[in-house]
């Protein structure tokens, strides 16, 4: 009598990200596991602006809108919306300045 392991995302949740069309698709480029990556790096992002903007450096220092960068991936090109602060001042740790590439993204979430 075996027990079944309960999965890591519920699979109501599954279902809604794979209702738009075959779940084939899902790995094809600009498919679904793509939009994952924009979205976990973007939030990963933005939560990397909360602390630079909670921190001592942060003072009198706000959000400014968000810049556009392409990075190139393991499975092709990937735009993604930078938060910037008015003051300039906030260097992103994931994806530094000037960084076009971007290896080893799983490595990077996972050590987070």
């Amino acid at each position: 009598m075996s027990r079944r392991k309960e999965p890591a995302i519920p699979n109501e949740l599954l279902d809604q990200l794979l209702a738009s069309g075959a779940a084939s698709a899902a790995f094809e480029q600009r498919g679904l596991l793509d939009f994952l990556q924009k979205v976990l790096t973007e939030r990963a992002l933005n939560a990397e602006m909360d602390h630079h903007l909670a921190g001592d450096d942060g003072a009198g220092n706000t959000r400014n809108d968000y810049g556009r960068k392409t990075v190139t991936t393991g499975s092709g090109k990937l735009a993604l919306d930078v938060p910037r602060d008015r003051q300039s001042s906030f260097d992103p740790q994931l994806i530094a300045k000037y960084q076009r590439r971007f290896p080893g993204f799983n490595n990077k979430i996972i050590s987070m």
